[in-house]
Order: C-alpha cells, then sequence, then structure tokens
C-alpha cells in the first residue's frame, strides 16, 4: 500500500509537470532527499523514480519551459570544474569499484547543483525551491523530534524511515542539515507566500526549528550541537536584541534537559576529551595519514581512497575495580577509517586542487550572499524585502554546513549542493534586476522628456521580479 501511495503521487505530479515543467525539478528534490525507492517495501524499489524525475526535470526544462534570464555563472562554473576533476579522479582511482559506487551519486549531485541555477529564475521559483527541501527536510525531522521527545532517541538507536546509515539518513549529517536549515523555516514566517504570514504558519515553523534542534539530542550527534553553538553565535550578528535572544537561548537548552540521557552527556564530553573515544582518536590518525598521503600523491587517490589508510595510536581504556578506575594506555591498530571531515575528503580523493576548488566554491557563496545582504537589506517594498533576509539564511546554511563537514565526511551532501544552486539562483536573479534597472535609467537619460512621473518610477518594477 505505502508503494501504491508513493507511485501515485509520484504520477501525479509528473502529469502535473505537463503544464508546470518546474514542478518536475521539485519532484526529483523530493525524491533526492526522501528516498522513497529505499521506504517501500517492493514495487517501488524496481522502479528507477529517481533517474525517471531526474530525466523530467533536465527534459521538461530543456523543451517547455522558458530560458528568459539564462546565466552561467562563476560558481557553476567551479562545479562544473569539480565534476570534471572527479570523473578524472574516478578513473584513476586506487579502489575502482568502490569509486565507481559513488561516483554513481556524485555525479548527478553535481550535475543538478549546476543545473538548478537555469530554473529558479523568479521569486515563485527560488520560494518554492526553499519550501520542498524544507518539508523533505522536515518530513524526516518531524518523525525524528518525536521519537527524542517520548524517548526513543540514543547513538545508532534513533531509527529513521529507512534503516540506512547513509546520505542525509546518516545522523550527523541529518542533525547538520536540520540546523542549516533553520534560519530559512524561519524566512517563511514572514516573507512566504506560497504559505502567507499567519500565526498557524508561525506556530508550525517554531516547532519545526524545535524538530530541528532535537535532532542533534535524539541521534547525539556531537557535531550536531557543534552546529547549535555556531549557529547561536552567528544570529548574534543580526538580532536586535542580542541579551534576550541569549537569555533565550538558554531557555531552550533548560526546556530540554529533561529529554537529555545521561548517555547524551557522556558522549558530548568526548568534545573536550576526544581521547577518550575510539570515534573521535582514530580522526586525527586519518588526518595525519591524509597528509602524508598527499605530499606523495598531490592529485588525490579517487573516491574511498581512505581504504588504504593503516595507522597505529595508544587508546586510554579505563577499568573499573569496586571503587578504583584505572586507565591503560593500550596500543591500536586501524585501517580503511574513513576521513570524518570533508576537509580531508576532498583532500584525499581529490587532492590540493580538489579542495581548492571546493573551498572556493563555499568560500564565494559566503561572500556573495553577503553583498546580496548588503546591497538589498534596506529594501521595504514587498517585493524586494524579502531578498536580503533570504541571502542571510543562505549564507548562515552555508556557514553551518561549512562547520559541520569539518567533522563529516559530507563534501558532496545533495541538500548542501541544492543550497548552493538556490544561492546561485538568487545572486543571478538580483543581477537581473539590478541590469534591468540600469538599462532603464540608460534609456531615461536618453529620451529626458519622456521621463516617468515620480509616482510610477517607485511603482515600476524590473521584469520577472514577482512572475512565476
Amino acid at each position: 500500500m505505502l508503494d501504491l501511495i508513493f507511485l501515485a503521487f509520484i504520477g501525479y505530479v509528473l502529469l502535473l509537470g505537463l503544464r508546470r515543467p518546474f514542478l518536475w525539478v521539485l519532484l526529483y528534490v523530493y525524491i533526492d532527499i526522501i528516498a522513497p525507492q529505499n521506504i517501500g517495501y517492493a514495487l517501488i524499489k524496481n522502479i528507477p523514480v529517481s533517474l525517471i524525475a531526474f530525466g523530467a526535470a533536465f527534459g521538461g526544462w530543456l523543451m517547455l519551459d522558458r530560458k528568459e534570464g539564462l546565466r552561467f555563472s562563476l560558481r557553476q562554473a567551479l562545479i562544473l570544474a569539480l565534476l570534471l576533476y572527479c570523473w578524472w579522479t574516478t578513473g584513476h582511482a586506487d579502489f575502482p569499484e568502490p569509486a565507481a559506487t559513488k561516483w554513481d551519486w556524485v555525479w548527478k549531485a553535481l550535475l543538478f547543483a549546476i543545473f538548478l541555477p537555469f530554473t529558479i529564475t523568479t521569486r515563485a521559483r527560488l520560494e518554492a525551491l526553499a519550501l520542498m527541501m524544507v518539508l523533505a527536510v522536515a518530513t524526516i525531522v518531524i518523525g525524528t523530534g518525536m521519537k527524542t521527545v517520548l524517548g526513543g532517541g540514543g547513538y545508532e538507536n534513533l531509527k529513521f524511515f529507512v534503516n540506512d546509515n547513509s546520505g542525509i539518513y546518516e545522523s550527523s549529517t541529518l542533525a547538520t542539515v536540520a540546523i542549516a536549515l533553520t534560519p530559512m523555516i524561519a524566512w517563511f514566517t514572514r516573507f512566504g507566500t506560497v504559505f502567507r504570514p499567519h500565526w498557524a504558519v508561525t506556530v508550525f515553523a517554531v516547532l519545526l526549528i524545535f524538530a530541528c534542534l532535537m535532532v542533534p539530542i535524539g541521534t547525539e550527534a556531537r557535531t550536531g550541537l557543534v552546529c547549535i553553538a555556531v549557529l547561536g553565535v552567528l544570529l548574534l550578528r543580526y538580532v536586535k536584541r542580542r541579551v534576550l535572544f541569549a537569555a533565550a537561548g538558554a531557555a531552550l537548552g533548560l526546556v530540554a534537559l529533561p529529554f537529555l540521557p545521561q548517555s547524551y552527556y557522556e558522549r558530548m564530553a568526548t568534545i573536550a576529551q576526544p581521547g577518550g573515544d575510539e570515534s573521535a582518536s582514530t580522526r586525527v590518525a586519518v588526518w595525519s595519514w591524509t597528509l602524508e598521503y598527499v605530499a606523495d600523491k598531490p592529485f588525490g587517490g579517487g573516491f574511498d581512497a581512505y581504504r588504504g589508510n593503516r595507522f597505529t595510536y595508544e587508546m586510554p581504556v579505563r577499568q573499573e575495580v569496586g571503587n578504583t578506575t584505572s586507565v591503560e594506555f593500550r596500543e591500536v591498530t586501524d585501517e580503511a577509517r574513513a576521513y570524518h571531515s570533508a576537509i580531508f575528503e576532498l583532500l584525499g580523493e581529490q587532492g590540493w586542487p580538489g579542495l581548492a576548488i571546493w573551498l572556493l566554491l563555499h568560500g564565494l557563496g559566503v561572500w556573495q550572499m553577503e553583498r546580496v545582504r548588503a546591497r538589498w537589506k534596506d529594501r521595504r517594498e514587498e517585493a524586494e524585502a524579502w531578498i536580503a533576509p533570504m541571502a542571510t539564511a543562505l549564507q548562515l546554511a552555508s556557514m553551518v554546513y561549512i562547520t559541520g563537514a569539518l567533522f563529516q565526511g559530507i563534501a558532496y551532501q545533495p541538500v548542501m549542493l541544492m543550497i548552493v544552486g538556490l544561492q546561485i539562483g538568487l545572486h543571478n536573479y538580483c543581477r537581473r534586476i539590478d541590469s534591468a534597472r540600469a538599462a532603464l535609467e540608460r534609456i531615461s537619460r536618453l529620451a529626458p522628456d519622456e521621463n516617468p512621473t515620480p509616482k510610477q518610477s517607485r511603482n515600476r518594477r524590473a521584469p520577472d521580479a514577482v512572475t512565476a
């Protein structure tokens, strides 16, 4: 029955897309995040729904969608360069079969990030994409938050829709994405047009943000706690009443205390004492190995090059005998340990060139969103007041993601690549408005006798400003 519901929904959206091809883009976003083919039981598993939606999104745009305002930006060129470089390193990978397996999904995520800005050329589409991402992630987050509140959490014990510890369903990845999207959730309470600002929208957004904050607790993801702290510090720049904001954050922490099991405190304690946890201890060893590896192979070893690592380190082991606790250091030999960091993931797999492209890609995103925010922050008209806050939300999402990526191998995380596409789309949208206004000013200077009245000038909107 569940398979039929999924297939009926997907088929219905495919039909609607015949009139509105952009819906196929949103359908692929939904499928890529939720992965209904992994949630179903039998029928849907045998149908390539992701590939169908992927083809429909591209084909629909090529054949049915308008191409107004088409731009190919520098950041899209960087993604394309990373895609081609990954293709090259995959062909020379240390471990060809695992590398080919990872390449199967990485190329789609990178290619879709290049394609996405071509489709989001209006405010309605920018908002629709952001809304689909938020609601798709919310589908997972709401269930996670409810299980946490009801006491069903715990490290590697909190079950999601699928029995799979990969992609967004990996606990630390979900925690990072959930925290990164909280500013965008707040944006919809003020500027949404699909769901207009209303007390019901605000209540839902507040509860969803609370559920997002519960994800790091329910999953006991240390990275999630770091992301919350970083987001809280970053928000101090934008709030007017910083003392009240800090007090509210402290109050929210107190509200969460009853839901924290003892295992959560024990796991969070390893942040300050990483040497006492095997997972944390091996990260430093893997990172050291990666630096030595790229010293010999500066262009990287292709996807999953970590499978060649082997190292020995000392780890403290606590033993309790009666009331006495002793610590003994034991030598541990480990091999084929994952990078646990996007920085070292890029470095080991794509070498210094791949890491440079990735850092430039996300650094430019933070800088561009800062420029958009500064350029549009004083706008008060309804048609433009939403731009600067969206840029701020996307900038915060990037910075939280980069923070989480320092401790996870999520360099090619599809949801965050969609955020990159959304940033490029917003930046291009603002450039089109500025270009249209500059053209109008040139026309006005050439024909001063035909200048519009002041009232007409204020009411004149740039092309594509509010159309779908």
